[in-house]
Protein backbone atom coordinates (compact mmCIF):
# COMPACT_ATOMS: atom_id res chain seq x y z
CA UNK A 1 0.00 0.00 0.00
CA UNK A 2 1.12 3.30 -1.15
CA UNK A 3 1.07 6.21 1.14
CA UNK A 4 -1.96 8.07 -1.41
CA UNK A 5 -3.89 4.77 -0.30
CA UNK A 6 -3.44 5.03 3.14
CA UNK A 7 -4.17 8.69 3.18
CA UNK A 8 -7.70 7.62 1.83
CA UNK A 9 -8.71 6.10 4.36
CA UNK A 10 -8.52 8.67 6.80
CA UNK A 11 -11.21 11.43 6.85
CA UNK A 12 -10.20 14.12 4.45
CA UNK A 13 -9.04 17.91 5.59
CA UNK A 14 -12.26 19.53 4.13
CA UNK A 15 -14.71 17.53 7.15
CA UNK A 16 -12.23 18.60 9.67
CA UNK A 17 -14.22 21.26 11.84
CA UNK A 18 -11.54 23.87 12.48
CA UNK A 19 -9.36 24.58 9.19
CA UNK A 20 -6.30 25.82 8.90
CA UNK A 21 -6.56 29.87 7.87
CA UNK A 22 -5.82 30.16 4.09
CA UNK A 23 -2.68 32.33 5.35
CA UNK A 24 0.16 33.13 7.33
CA UNK A 25 1.07 36.49 9.39
CA UNK A 26 3.32 38.75 7.70
CA UNK A 27 4.06 41.06 10.16
CA UNK A 28 2.53 42.40 13.58
CA UNK A 29 2.04 45.26 14.82
CA UNK A 30 2.02 45.50 19.08
CA UNK A 31 -0.38 47.41 20.80
CA UNK A 32 -0.19 50.07 23.14
CA UNK A 33 -1.41 50.00 26.68
CA UNK A 34 -4.46 52.17 27.95
CA UNK A 35 -6.59 51.45 30.63
CA UNK A 36 -10.31 51.79 30.90
CA UNK A 37 -9.85 55.02 33.02
CA UNK A 38 -7.74 56.72 30.26
CA UNK A 39 -10.16 55.75 27.20
CA UNK A 40 -12.97 57.15 29.12
CA UNK A 41 -11.35 60.60 30.02
CA UNK A 42 -10.58 60.76 25.85
CA UNK A 43 -13.99 59.79 24.75
CA UNK A 44 -15.51 61.92 27.01
CA UNK A 45 -13.26 64.88 25.52
CA UNK A 46 -14.41 63.84 22.06
CA UNK A 47 -18.08 64.26 22.75
CA UNK A 48 -18.44 60.26 23.02
CA UNK A 49 -18.05 59.94 19.51
CA UNK A 50 -16.66 57.04 18.69
CA UNK A 51 -14.76 58.49 14.79
CA UNK A 52 -12.48 61.05 17.21
CA UNK A 53 -11.21 58.55 19.53
CA UNK A 54 -7.52 57.84 18.98
CA UNK A 55 -7.22 54.43 17.24
CA UNK A 56 -3.55 54.12 18.95
CA UNK A 57 -5.67 53.76 22.02
CA UNK A 58 -7.98 51.01 20.72
CA UNK A 59 -6.33 47.52 22.73
CA UNK A 60 -9.33 45.16 21.49
CA UNK A 61 -10.57 45.21 18.27
CA UNK A 62 -11.39 48.06 15.79
CA UNK A 63 -14.55 46.78 14.24
CA UNK A 64 -15.31 50.70 13.21
CA UNK A 65 -15.17 49.77 9.57
CA UNK A 66 -14.05 47.29 7.37
CA UNK A 67 -12.92 50.01 4.67
CA UNK A 68 -9.57 50.59 3.85
CA UNK A 69 -8.76 48.23 7.03
CA UNK A 70 -7.44 45.37 5.16
CA UNK A 71 -4.42 43.95 6.20
CA UNK A 72 -2.45 43.37 2.72
CA UNK A 73 -0.92 40.61 1.53
CA UNK A 74 3.12 40.05 0.91
CA UNK A 75 1.96 40.24 -2.77
CA UNK A 76 0.77 43.56 -2.54
CA UNK A 77 3.12 45.04 -0.80
CA UNK A 78 5.61 43.68 -3.02
CA UNK A 79 3.41 45.15 -5.86
CA UNK A 80 3.99 48.75 -4.64
CA UNK A 81 7.71 48.42 -4.88
CA UNK A 82 6.63 47.87 -8.93
CA UNK A 83 4.72 51.19 -9.27
CA UNK A 84 5.06 53.84 -11.99
CA UNK A 85 4.30 57.63 -10.06
CA UNK A 86 4.15 58.49 -14.03
CA UNK A 87 1.90 61.57 -14.52
CA UNK A 88 -0.07 59.79 -17.92
CA UNK A 89 -0.51 56.31 -18.29
CA UNK A 90 1.54 54.96 -15.75
CA UNK A 91 1.85 50.91 -16.20
CA UNK A 92 -0.22 50.48 -13.78
CA UNK A 93 -3.61 51.88 -15.23
CA UNK A 94 -3.24 48.99 -18.35
CA UNK A 95 -2.31 46.42 -15.88
CA UNK A 96 -5.74 47.67 -14.00
CA UNK A 97 -7.47 47.85 -17.26
CA UNK A 98 -7.14 44.48 -17.66
CA UNK A 99 -7.95 43.00 -14.47
CA UNK A 100 -11.14 44.98 -14.40
CA UNK A 101 -12.44 43.51 -17.99
CA UNK A 102 -10.89 39.98 -16.51
CA UNK A 103 -12.92 40.16 -12.70
CA UNK A 104 -16.02 42.19 -14.15
CA UNK A 105 -16.45 41.92 -18.11
CA UNK A 106 -14.67 43.07 -20.76
CA UNK A 107 -17.42 45.73 -21.66
CA UNK A 108 -16.54 47.73 -18.56
CA UNK A 109 -13.24 48.93 -19.76
CA UNK A 110 -13.38 49.59 -23.41
CA UNK A 111 -10.00 49.48 -25.77
CA UNK A 112 -8.41 52.67 -26.04
CA UNK A 113 -9.46 52.61 -30.01
CA UNK A 114 -13.13 52.65 -29.10
CA UNK A 115 -12.96 56.75 -28.30
CA UNK A 116 -15.85 57.07 -25.66
CA UNK A 117 -14.51 56.59 -22.00
CA UNK A 118 -16.97 53.98 -20.11
CA UNK A 119 -14.12 53.42 -16.99
CA UNK A 120 -13.20 56.16 -14.64
CA UNK A 121 -10.85 55.81 -11.26
CA UNK A 122 -11.10 57.77 -8.19
CA UNK A 123 -9.18 57.53 -4.98
CA UNK A 124 -12.02 56.00 -3.41
CA UNK A 125 -16.16 55.07 -3.90
CA UNK A 126 -17.30 58.53 -2.31
CA UNK A 127 -16.15 60.36 -5.25
CA UNK A 128 -17.18 58.14 -7.75
CA UNK A 129 -20.95 58.80 -6.22
CA UNK A 130 -20.77 62.12 -6.21
CA UNK A 131 -19.48 62.43 -10.01
CA UNK A 132 -22.24 60.14 -10.95
CA UNK A 133 -25.38 61.63 -8.98
CA UNK A 134 -24.24 65.11 -9.93
CA UNK A 135 -23.90 64.17 -13.50
CA UNK A 136 -27.35 62.60 -13.53
CA UNK A 137 -28.58 65.77 -11.14
CA UNK A 138 -29.21 67.94 -14.79
CA UNK A 139 -31.05 64.96 -16.78
CA UNK A 140 -34.68 65.85 -14.95
CA UNK A 141 -36.07 67.81 -11.99
CA UNK A 142 -38.15 65.97 -9.36
CA UNK A 143 -35.73 63.17 -9.45
CA UNK A 144 -36.20 59.39 -7.05
CA UNK A 145 -33.31 56.89 -7.36
CA UNK A 146 -34.52 53.51 -5.40
CA UNK A 147 -32.18 50.78 -3.97
CA UNK A 148 -32.62 47.40 -1.48
CA UNK A 149 -30.74 49.88 0.74
CA UNK A 150 -28.78 53.37 -0.38
CA UNK A 151 -25.70 53.61 2.42
CA UNK A 152 -25.36 56.82 4.40
CA UNK A 153 -22.94 58.39 2.16
CA UNK A 154 -23.94 57.24 -0.70
CA UNK A 155 -27.61 59.20 0.47
CA UNK A 156 -26.15 61.97 1.24
CA UNK A 157 -24.49 62.07 -2.08
CA UNK A 158 -27.94 61.54 -3.93
CA UNK A 159 -29.66 64.27 -1.55
CA UNK A 160 -27.16 66.71 -2.03
CA UNK A 161 -27.75 67.11 -5.64
CA UNK A 162 -31.24 67.29 -4.75
CA UNK A 163 -32.55 63.80 -5.64
CA UNK A 164 -34.62 61.77 -3.90
CA UNK A 165 -33.58 58.23 -2.16
CA UNK A 166 -35.49 55.84 -1.37
CA UNK A 167 -34.84 52.27 0.16
CA UNK A 168 -36.68 49.28 -0.62
CA UNK A 169 -35.88 46.78 2.24
CA UNK A 170 -36.25 43.34 1.05
CA UNK A 171 -39.66 42.20 3.95
CA UNK A 172 -37.83 39.32 5.02
CA UNK A 173 -34.88 41.87 6.41
CA UNK A 174 -37.88 42.91 9.06
CA UNK A 175 -37.73 39.22 10.36
CA UNK A 176 -34.43 39.61 12.21
CA UNK A 177 -34.48 35.97 13.32
CA UNK A 178 -35.61 34.53 10.04
CA UNK A 179 -32.61 31.70 7.68
CA UNK A 180 -33.68 33.47 5.04
CA UNK A 181 -30.08 34.20 3.29
CA UNK A 182 -30.85 36.75 0.70
CA UNK A 183 -32.18 39.43 3.33
CA UNK A 184 -30.40 41.95 1.26
CA UNK A 185 -32.62 42.19 -1.91
CA UNK A 186 -34.36 44.80 -3.48
CA UNK A 187 -38.51 44.03 -2.01
CA UNK A 188 -39.70 43.72 -6.31
CA UNK A 189 -43.23 44.61 -5.58
CA UNK A 190 -42.06 47.84 -3.50
CA UNK A 191 -39.81 48.99 -7.18
CA UNK A 192 -42.59 48.08 -9.18
CA UNK A 193 -44.94 50.08 -7.67
CA UNK A 194 -42.38 53.18 -7.32
CA UNK A 195 -41.97 52.42 -11.24
CA UNK A 196 -45.33 52.46 -12.33
CA UNK A 197 -46.14 55.64 -10.16
CA UNK A 198 -43.29 57.25 -11.02
CA UNK A 199 -40.92 55.94 -13.67
CA UNK A 200 -40.26 58.81 -15.72
CA UNK A 201 -38.72 60.31 -12.21
CA UNK A 202 -36.20 57.52 -12.27
CA UNK A 203 -32.80 58.06 -13.82
CA UNK A 204 -31.60 54.91 -12.71
CA UNK A 205 -31.96 51.36 -10.27
CA UNK A 206 -29.37 51.04 -7.77
CA UNK A 207 -28.29 47.87 -6.25
CA UNK A 208 -26.23 47.41 -3.22
CA UNK A 209 -23.94 44.44 -3.15
CA UNK A 210 -24.22 43.29 0.06
CA UNK A 211 -26.34 45.67 1.34
CA UNK A 212 -24.42 47.45 4.18
CA UNK A 213 -27.17 49.51 5.55
CA UNK A 214 -29.96 46.37 5.45
CA UNK A 215 -27.46 44.40 7.85
CA UNK A 216 -24.31 43.27 5.34
CA UNK A 217 -26.84 41.14 3.85
CA UNK A 218 -26.23 39.51 0.50
CA UNK A 219 -28.49 39.76 -2.54
CA UNK A 220 -29.35 36.65 -4.66
CA UNK A 221 -28.84 36.35 -8.57
CA UNK A 222 -32.43 36.25 -8.98
CA UNK A 223 -33.43 39.12 -7.72
CA UNK A 224 -30.45 40.87 -9.32
CA UNK A 225 -31.94 39.87 -12.63
CA UNK A 226 -35.74 40.16 -11.89
CA UNK A 227 -35.17 43.69 -10.73
CA UNK A 228 -33.12 44.48 -13.81
CA UNK A 229 -35.70 42.96 -16.07
CA UNK A 230 -38.46 45.14 -14.80
CA UNK A 231 -35.84 48.45 -14.77
CA UNK A 232 -35.06 47.44 -18.36
CA UNK A 233 -38.56 47.00 -19.41
CA UNK A 234 -39.30 50.75 -18.07
CA UNK A 235 -36.22 51.99 -19.98
CA UNK A 236 -34.24 52.12 -17.37
CA UNK A 237 -30.21 51.25 -16.48
CA UNK A 238 -29.18 50.17 -13.30
CA UNK A 239 -26.23 50.11 -11.18
CA UNK A 240 -24.48 48.03 -8.71
CA UNK A 241 -22.97 49.69 -5.59
CA UNK A 242 -20.61 47.03 -5.98
CA UNK A 243 -18.10 47.04 -3.05
CA UNK A 244 -18.44 43.93 -2.04
CA UNK A 245 -19.41 42.26 -4.88
CA UNK A 246 -17.03 38.61 -4.39
CA UNK A 247 -18.71 38.16 -0.82
CA UNK A 248 -22.30 38.80 -2.31
CA UNK A 249 -20.94 35.95 -5.08
CA UNK A 250 -20.02 33.71 -2.39
CA UNK A 251 -23.27 33.99 -0.84
CA UNK A 252 -25.20 33.14 -4.44
CA UNK A 253 -22.46 29.90 -4.59
CA UNK A 254 -23.27 28.36 -0.84
CA UNK A 255 -27.05 29.10 -1.00
CA UNK A 256 -28.96 29.75 -3.86
CA UNK A 257 -30.40 26.84 -6.07
CA UNK A 258 -28.40 25.92 -9.44
CA UNK A 259 -25.13 27.73 -8.05
CA UNK A 260 -23.31 25.74 -5.76
CA UNK A 261 -21.48 24.11 -9.12
CA UNK A 262 -20.47 27.36 -10.34
CA UNK A 263 -16.87 29.35 -9.64
CA UNK A 264 -17.35 32.45 -7.78
CA UNK A 265 -15.23 34.56 -10.69
CA UNK A 266 -18.30 33.62 -12.95
CA UNK A 267 -20.85 33.78 -10.23
CA UNK A 268 -19.26 37.39 -10.40
CA UNK A 269 -19.39 37.60 -14.35
CA UNK A 270 -23.14 36.83 -14.48
CA UNK A 271 -24.34 39.22 -11.42
CA UNK A 272 -22.72 42.00 -13.61
CA UNK A 273 -24.31 41.02 -16.86
CA UNK A 274 -27.31 42.32 -15.74
CA UNK A 275 -26.01 45.98 -14.77
CA UNK A 276 -25.26 48.72 -17.12
CA UNK A 277 -22.41 50.17 -14.94
CA UNK A 278 -21.58 50.08 -10.93
CA UNK A 279 -19.83 52.27 -8.68
CA UNK A 280 -17.11 50.55 -6.43
CA UNK A 281 -15.01 51.35 -3.55
CA UNK A 282 -12.10 49.03 -3.75
CA UNK A 283 -11.21 49.72 0.17
CA UNK A 284 -13.37 46.94 0.14
CA UNK A 285 -13.38 43.93 -1.98
CA UNK A 286 -10.48 45.37 -3.78
CA UNK A 287 -8.37 44.39 -0.89
CA UNK A 288 -6.66 47.63 -1.00
CA UNK A 289 -6.44 50.63 1.41
CA UNK A 290 -7.65 53.03 -1.05
CA UNK A 291 -8.74 53.55 -4.42
CA UNK A 292 -12.43 53.73 -6.42
CA UNK A 293 -14.27 53.69 -9.83
CA UNK A 294 -16.86 53.82 -11.92
CA UNK A 295 -17.68 51.86 -14.70
CA UNK A 296 -20.66 51.90 -17.75
CA UNK A 297 -21.32 49.25 -19.81
CA UNK A 298 -20.08 50.24 -23.27
CA UNK A 299 -22.93 50.03 -25.47
CA UNK A 300 -25.39 49.54 -22.76
CA UNK A 301 -28.72 51.04 -21.62
CA UNK A 302 -27.11 53.86 -19.54
CA UNK A 303 -24.81 55.68 -22.45
CA UNK A 304 -27.70 55.03 -25.01
CA UNK A 305 -30.06 56.69 -22.59
CA UNK A 306 -27.26 59.34 -21.94
CA UNK A 307 -25.02 59.67 -24.72
CA UNK A 308 -23.45 62.75 -23.17
CA UNK A 309 -22.47 61.64 -19.45
CA UNK A 310 -19.37 59.39 -20.06
CA UNK A 311 -17.48 63.05 -21.54
CA UNK A 312 -18.96 64.71 -18.32
CA UNK A 313 -17.49 62.04 -15.92
CA UNK A 314 -14.98 62.79 -18.31
CA UNK A 315 -14.50 66.24 -17.42
CA UNK A 316 -15.40 65.72 -13.72
CA UNK A 317 -12.60 63.47 -13.33
CA UNK A 318 -10.19 65.85 -14.26
CA UNK A 319 -11.06 68.76 -12.56
CA UNK A 320 -11.63 67.09 -9.16
CA UNK A 321 -9.37 63.97 -9.29
CA UNK A 322 -6.06 64.45 -11.82
CA UNK A 323 -5.44 62.54 -14.89
CA UNK A 324 -7.88 59.95 -15.61
CA UNK A 325 -5.18 57.27 -16.02
CA UNK A 326 -4.07 57.62 -11.94
CA UNK A 327 -7.57 59.20 -10.73
CA UNK A 328 -6.17 59.91 -7.70
CA UNK A 329 -4.17 57.09 -6.62
CA UNK A 330 -0.81 57.11 -6.61
CA UNK A 331 1.03 54.54 -9.02
CA UNK A 332 1.85 52.30 -5.90
CA UNK A 333 -1.88 51.87 -4.48
CA UNK A 334 -2.84 50.85 -8.24
CA UNK A 335 -0.31 48.62 -8.26
CA UNK A 336 -1.62 46.69 -4.80
CA UNK A 337 -5.12 47.03 -6.15
CA UNK A 338 -4.60 45.10 -9.25
CA UNK A 339 -3.49 42.44 -7.40
CA UNK A 340 -5.79 42.46 -4.69
CA UNK A 341 -8.60 41.92 -7.29
CA UNK A 342 -6.77 38.96 -8.28
CA UNK A 343 -6.86 37.31 -4.81
CA UNK A 344 -10.46 38.58 -3.64
CA UNK A 345 -12.46 35.82 -5.54
CA UNK A 346 -10.43 32.90 -4.51
CA UNK A 347 -12.78 30.48 -2.96
CA UNK A 348 -10.61 29.48 0.14
CA UNK A 349 -10.08 33.19 1.10
CA UNK A 350 -13.48 34.16 0.79
CA UNK A 351 -14.79 30.66 2.58
CA UNK A 352 -12.31 31.18 5.52
CA UNK A 353 -13.26 35.08 5.53
CA UNK A 354 -16.90 34.97 5.88
CA UNK A 355 -16.98 31.83 8.20
CA UNK A 356 -15.04 34.20 9.89
CA UNK A 357 -18.06 36.97 10.21
CA UNK A 358 -20.70 33.76 10.72
CA UNK A 359 -19.01 32.57 13.14
CA UNK A 360 -18.62 35.62 14.86
CA UNK A 361 -22.55 36.36 14.95
CA UNK A 362 -22.93 32.50 16.05
CA UNK A 363 -21.38 32.83 19.38
CA UNK A 364 -23.29 36.16 19.85
CA UNK A 365 -26.43 34.70 19.35
CA UNK A 366 -25.05 32.00 21.44
CA UNK A 367 -24.83 34.19 24.29
CA UNK A 368 -28.41 35.21 24.02
CA UNK A 369 -27.39 38.71 22.26
CA UNK A 370 -30.26 39.69 19.46
CA UNK A 371 -28.57 40.34 16.18
CA UNK A 372 -29.28 40.12 12.80
CA UNK A 373 -29.66 36.24 11.41
CA UNK A 374 -27.63 34.85 9.47
CA UNK A 375 -24.71 36.93 9.98
CA UNK A 376 -23.81 38.54 6.42
CA UNK A 377 -20.44 38.59 4.56
CA UNK A 378 -18.32 41.53 6.18
CA UNK A 379 -20.36 42.32 9.41
CA UNK A 380 -22.69 41.38 12.72
CA UNK A 381 -25.35 44.31 13.55
CA UNK A 382 -26.96 43.90 16.62
CA UNK A 383 -30.48 44.78 16.69
CA UNK A 384 -30.32 48.00 19.21
CA UNK A 385 -34.29 47.77 19.66
CA UNK A 386 -33.58 44.18 21.05
CA UNK A 387 -30.92 44.88 23.32
CA UNK A 388 -32.61 47.38 24.81
CA UNK A 389 -36.16 45.85 25.13
CA UNK A 390 -37.64 46.70 28.45
CA UNK A 391 -35.01 49.02 29.81
CA UNK A 392 -37.34 51.88 29.03
CA UNK A 393 -34.87 53.68 25.89
CA UNK A 394 -36.76 55.10 23.01
CA UNK A 395 -35.64 56.28 19.65
CA UNK A 396 -34.55 59.79 20.65
CA UNK A 397 -32.66 58.35 23.72
CA UNK A 398 -30.28 56.66 20.97
CA UNK A 399 -29.31 54.11 22.96
CA UNK A 400 -26.65 52.95 20.24
CA UNK A 401 -24.53 55.50 20.60
CA UNK A 402 -24.72 54.73 24.23
CA UNK A 403 -23.32 50.90 23.42
CA UNK A 404 -20.39 52.03 21.44
CA UNK A 405 -19.80 54.79 23.90
CA UNK A 406 -19.38 51.62 26.97
CA UNK A 407 -18.29 49.17 24.60
CA UNK A 408 -14.97 51.36 23.86
CA UNK A 409 -14.11 52.88 27.22
CA UNK A 410 -15.13 50.02 29.45
CA UNK A 411 -13.51 46.89 27.38
CA UNK A 412 -11.05 48.87 24.54
CA UNK A 413 -13.37 47.72 21.08
CA UNK A 414 -14.92 49.95 18.42
CA UNK A 415 -18.01 49.37 16.45
CA UNK A 416 -20.37 52.11 14.82
CA UNK A 417 -23.85 53.28 15.27
CA UNK A 418 -25.77 52.43 12.23
CA UNK A 419 -29.52 52.84 13.69
CA UNK A 420 -31.86 55.77 14.82
CA UNK A 421 -28.88 58.66 14.83
CA UNK A 422 -26.86 57.71 12.37
CA UNK A 423 -29.66 57.13 9.39
CA UNK A 424 -32.46 59.18 10.91
CA UNK A 425 -32.92 63.28 10.83
CA UNK A 426 -33.85 66.26 12.89
CA UNK A 427 -35.51 69.17 10.98
CA UNK A 428 -34.69 72.27 13.32
CA UNK A 429 -37.09 74.22 12.31
CA UNK A 430 -40.40 71.93 13.27
CA UNK A 431 -38.70 70.39 16.12
CA UNK A 432 -39.44 66.83 14.36
CA UNK A 433 -36.89 63.85 13.98
CA UNK A 434 -36.99 60.64 11.51
CA UNK A 435 -36.11 57.88 12.09
CA UNK A 436 -35.09 54.76 9.68
CA UNK A 437 -36.45 51.50 9.59
CA UNK A 438 -33.39 50.07 10.79
CA UNK A 439 -31.53 50.36 13.89
CA UNK A 440 -28.13 48.43 13.83
CA UNK A 441 -24.57 48.93 16.10
CA UNK A 442 -22.13 47.17 13.06
CA UNK A 443 -19.48 45.17 13.86
CA UNK A 444 -17.28 45.52 10.93
CA UNK A 445 -14.86 43.03 10.99
CA UNK A 446 -11.60 44.15 8.47
CA UNK A 447 -10.20 41.76 6.31
CA UNK A 448 -7.23 39.57 6.82
CA UNK A 449 -6.25 41.17 10.18
CA UNK A 450 -8.31 39.72 13.22
CA UNK A 451 -8.63 35.95 14.90
CA UNK A 452 -11.13 33.95 16.53
CA UNK A 453 -9.93 35.22 19.82
CA UNK A 454 -9.83 38.73 19.08
CA UNK A 455 -13.75 38.23 18.22
CA UNK A 456 -14.84 35.96 21.11
CA UNK A 457 -13.16 38.90 23.68
CA UNK A 458 -15.73 41.23 21.66
CA UNK A 459 -18.42 38.80 22.63
CA UNK A 460 -17.66 38.16 25.82
CA UNK A 461 -17.74 42.07 26.06
CA UNK A 462 -21.33 43.03 24.77
CA UNK A 463 -22.39 39.98 26.67
CA UNK A 464 -21.21 41.84 29.79
CA UNK A 465 -23.08 44.90 28.75
CA UNK A 466 -25.97 42.91 27.48
CA UNK A 467 -26.20 41.27 31.31
CA UNK A 468 -26.27 44.59 32.47
CA UNK A 469 -28.04 47.05 29.94
CA UNK A 470 -30.50 48.31 32.31
CA UNK A 471 -27.71 50.60 33.96
CA UNK A 472 -27.11 51.86 30.46
CA UNK A 473 -28.62 55.45 30.57
CA UNK A 474 -29.44 57.53 27.39
CA UNK A 475 -27.36 60.12 25.80
CA UNK A 476 -28.35 63.37 25.03
CA UNK A 477 -27.23 64.98 21.74
CA UNK A 478 -24.60 68.44 22.81
CA UNK A 479 -24.18 69.21 19.08
CA UNK A 480 -24.51 68.57 15.96
CA UNK A 481 -28.53 67.22 15.92
CA UNK A 482 -29.58 68.23 12.89
CA UNK A 483 -26.81 68.06 10.92
CA UNK A 484 -26.54 65.97 7.91
CA UNK A 485 -24.20 63.43 7.97
CA UNK A 486 -24.45 64.11 11.78
CA UNK A 487 -23.08 61.08 12.96
CA UNK A 488 -19.71 61.88 11.93
CA UNK A 489 -20.00 65.23 13.89
CA UNK A 490 -22.12 64.99 16.61
CA UNK A 491 -21.37 65.42 20.09
CA UNK A 492 -23.15 63.14 22.96
CA UNK A 493 -22.98 63.27 26.89
CA UNK A 494 -24.68 60.43 29.35
CA UNK A 495 -27.96 62.37 30.50
CA UNK A 496 -27.99 61.77 34.20
CA UNK A 497 -30.60 60.22 36.04
CA UNK A 498 -32.75 57.19 35.45
CA UNK A 499 -31.90 55.36 32.22
CA UNK A 500 -34.68 56.19 29.99
CA UNK A 501 -35.58 59.01 32.03
CA UNK A 502 -35.66 62.99 30.45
Amino acid sequence: MNLCQLVERFPSEETLCNQPRPYFNHSVEMKSVFTAAERAEMLESVGLNVFYFPAEMITGCDLLSDSGTTAMTNEQWAALHTGDEAYGSNRGYFMLADQIRETFGEEFFSRPVSGRPNAFIFHQGRPCEDALFTVLSRVGSNLIIPSNGHFDTTQANIEANNIRAVNLFSPELKDGESDFHFKGNIDIAGLKRLLEESGDRVPVVFITITNNTGGGQPVSLANIAEASDIAHSYGIPVFFDACRFAENAWFIKQYEKGCGNKYVWDIVKEMFSHVDGFTISFKKDGLSNMGGGLFLREGGLFVRRYPHIPDALFNYQIMKEGHPTYGGLAGREIMALVVGLRIVTREKYLTHRINQVQMFGQSMVERGIPVLTPAGGHAVYLDVNRFFEGTGLGREDYAGISLTALLLAAYGHRACELGNFALGSYDEKTGKATFPEVNFVRFAIPRLRYERQDLDSVVEAVHGLYENRDGIPAVDVTYGKELRLRHFKARFRFRTGKAGSR
